[in-house]
């Protein structure tokens, strides 16, 4: 299971904080993370492994956008910053777009990434 990792500036010490309060979920063998490139640096520096494309402004969401419409994400996990405007606006809003569209689970703050992950290991435990 791929999970896309993308974090506004502001919410990028959140989402490492998010991620290492559910390593047990994130370790498992099954469970890889990809990101946008400086999220994903953030999430490297703290230890975990992620694949890397490109930051959110230069690309990064239109490319996990279409890793997601490719059938190679199963879930999004999105800090936006809501009070902050970003110039790409547009890429955010066909990603968020492309995961009603395709079905895939979106998360854009704590509380619901935390039930995603929740969601996902009660299911995996289910048809262990």
């Amino acid at each position: 299971m791929n999970i896309a990792i993308i974090a506004h500036d502001g919410k990028k010490a959140e989402m490492v904080s998010f991620l290492m309060k559910n390593l047990d979920f994130l370790h498992l063998e099954e469970v890889s993370l990809v990101a946008t490139g400086t999220t994903g640096t953030h999430v490297e520096e703290a230890g975990l492994k992620v694949t890397k494309v490109l930051s959110g402004p230069h690309g990064g969401d239109a490319q996990i956008a279409s890793m997601l419409v490719e059938g190679n994400v199963q879930a999004v996990i999105f800090f936006r910053d809501p009070l902050d405007k970003h110039p790409h606006e547009p890429d955010i809003n066909m990603l968020m777009r492309l995961c009603d569209v395709h079905n895939v689970p979106l998360a854009t703050n704590p509380a619901t990434a935390y039930r995603l992950l929740y969601g996902f290991d009660k299911e995996r435990q289910e048809n262990a």
